[in-house]
């Protein structure tokens, strides 16, 4: 089953009054249960396709299917919905909350999306373990190195049980053993059935995943 279907995705930006293609004609399948990498140097426009892929920006022309829906048909509150409950987002900078801990960092997106008490207590305790942290329930992330603090991130794309995790540059702000760490606990989460998508300009990141698709200026090469 294909969970992401793109067909001639183009986007276009203006900057200092010109117009600039950052995506042209953009086509791919993403099927359910693979690890796909997205590589390209910086300014290829894989940013730019990441953020149409998780619903953050959309595209000027072209169709975009995520699980059978038409994303461009979708009001704004579905999209929200779509970016809170089908895609688990993994940021280079991992994007937690400097006054939460790691298990309210992960319980948040869960209680934007109205989960009970009991049951939000059991999805972070879980997702927590599962990357390695159970130890680390209390620490805000400042008391937490790099690594720990992706493996937060981690856990809080994981707690929804989203349709995709959707990774940017996972480990481009960390020392390369510790990279290594994140990319093998990704590789763990493909093997356990999660469909990853992850952008990435470094080769050897891309080679954890089963498919690579390289885009240079704006189009799949």
């Amino acid at each position: 089953m294909a969970i992401v279907q793109m067909e001639q995705i183009t986007k276009h930006y203006r900057m200092g009054g010109q117009r600039f293609t950052a995506l042209q004609h953009i086509s791919l399948e993403v099927q359910q249960g693979e690890f796909v990498a997205i590589q390209g140097p910086s300014g290829s426009g894989k940013s730019t396709l990441m953020n149409i892929m998780g619903c953050l920006d959309t595209a000027d022309s072209g169709t975009y299917m995520l699980e059978g829906r038409r994303v461009s048909a979708m009001s704004d509150n579905q999209l929200a919905d779509v970016r809170n409950r089908r895609i688990g987002f993994i940021f280079q900078n991992y994007n937690l909350i400097p006054s939460l801990t790691a298990y309210d960092n992960v319980e948040l997106p869960l209680i934007y999306r109205g989960v009970p008490a009991n049951q939000r207590k059991q999805a972070v305790l879980e997702t927590l373990e599962s990357v390695g942290l159970s130890g680390h329930l209390h620490h805000r992330p400042a008391e937490l190195s790099g690594g720990q603090q992706q493996r937060v991130a981690i856990a809080r794309a994981l707690a929804t049980n989203p349709s995709i995790l959707l990774a940017d540059e996972p480990t481009g702000a960390l020392d390369s053993h510790t990279g290594k760490e994140i990319m093998a606990l990704l590789a763990k989460l493909h093997a356990e059935g999660h469909t990853i998508i992850l952008i990435t300009h470094d080769q050897a990141v891309a080679s954890y995943a089963d498919r690579v698709l390289y885009i240079r200026d704006g189009a799949i090469a």
